[in-house]
């Protein structure tokens, strides 16, 4: 259908609304979804029910389907600007939320302490206050998750996590993202972490029984989740009716798994525990003898940057292994949180199977 511009008008003019109309004409029917996120924060997937989860990974895929399979053009960040703070660098989530933003129309604006009075010559109140003058959405990869909390209070716009101390909330979408490419569905599968029980878990803990996932976690004595977390995450198993098993055997908790999954020992910013968290995550490198106890259709998982005595080479770079899948799908979750967060647009494609 040709879009006649006389007929817009006209039919607007008698309505008193053109949003709506605008809406159709450019985007086709709205989709049937009862969720809105327009103008939410995101610091973690806790503060996020099942549907809003479902629907964040509906976008995704309908903007990766559009977008990179059908080749269309689809700007709707066009005009709009995103503050990007970064306290420590990043490959991963700079790339992909800045070619994501652009993509879509945007303008990204890359600060790092270097660039801008974050925490020396200017507050984090006024910072926020600032850059909601500014930006449409700030998105901030931060040492602290209070600086977080702090800057949701201050600011006006969309305040999404990058990473902080306590959760990752972008990585696990895309981490969901890519396991629903791979096994039509994410109900019902088991997911196994191997590792420290650090903000990536944390984020997996507050998310995977609300989409009916069985958790088994697996970490050194001493290097066990939050358990402000644990607790939260015990009482979404009973909720969701899922199961939850932590463990400091490794194969214990490899046992069935369909997904097995694991990140860096050593974060940023614990270098000096280095020999000392090298010592007490021996035998927890994943391995083919790791994936026997897993199941028949086991995959691998992880965040990257990776290194060897985490999973070996084997495991790694086997067919088995969708991390270079995981790593794209950071982009295509990231620019549907923006949209989710930023406009009116709702997914057009068929909603997958969750």
């Amino acid at each position: 259908m040709l879009f006649n511009m006389r007929n817009f008008f006209s039919i607007a003019k008698l309505t008193g609304n053109s949003k709506p109309l605008l809406r159709q004409f450019w985007y086709g029917p709205p989709a049937q979804m009862n969720v809105d996120l327009k103008g939410r924060d995101l610091l973690t997937l806790q503060n996020y029910k099942a549907d809003e989860l479902k629907y964040l990974l509906w976008m995704a895929s309908d903007l990766k389907q559009r977008i990179k399979h059908k080749g269309e053009y689809l700007p709707l960040m066009q005009g709009k600007s995103l503050a990007m703070i970064f306290e420590k660098r990043s490959t991963r989530t700079r790339l992909s939320a800045e070619t994501g933003f652009a993509l879509l129309g945007g303008h990204p604006s890359f600060l790092t302490t270097q660039d801008i009075h974050l925490g020396t010559n200017e507050n984090l109140t006024d910072t926020a206050r600032v850059l909601s003058r500014m930006t449409n959405a700030i998105l901030a990869r931060v040492y602290k998750h209070n600086d977080l909390d702090l800057m949701t209070k201050e600011a006006t716009i969309p305040i999404i996590n990058g990473l902080s101390d306590l959760y990752h909330p972008l990585q696990i979408l895309a981490d969901y993202l890519t396991l629903q490419e791979h096994y039509g569905g994410l109900n019902g599968l088991t997911i196994t972490w191997i590792g420290d029980g650090n903000n990536v878990l944390h984020s997996i803990m507050t998310s995977a029984a609300k989409l009916g996932m069985h958790l088994r976690i697996a970490t050194p004595k001493g290097f066990e989740p939050d358990l402000r977390i644990t607790k939260l995450s015990e009482q979404y198993s009973n909720e969701y009716g899922t199961k939850l098993l932590l463990t400091t055997d490794p194969l214990e908790a490899a046992d069935g798994a369909n997904v097995l999954v694991t990140d860096t020992w050593i974060s940023m910013g614990q270098e000096e525990e280095k020999k000392e968290r090298l010592k007490a995550f021996q035998g927890y490198q994943i391995t083919m003898q790791t994936a026997k106890s897993a199941a028949s259709n086991w995959t691998f998982l992880h965040c990257l940057p990776r290194k060897p005595e985490e999973v070996d080479d084997e495991v790694f770079y086997s067919p088995r292994s969708l991390v270079f899948q995981e790593a794209e799908n950071r982009k295509w979750t990231i620019m549907a949180v923006m949209v989710s967060l930023l406009t009116d647009y709702s997914p057009q494609l068929q909603k997958p199977t969750f």
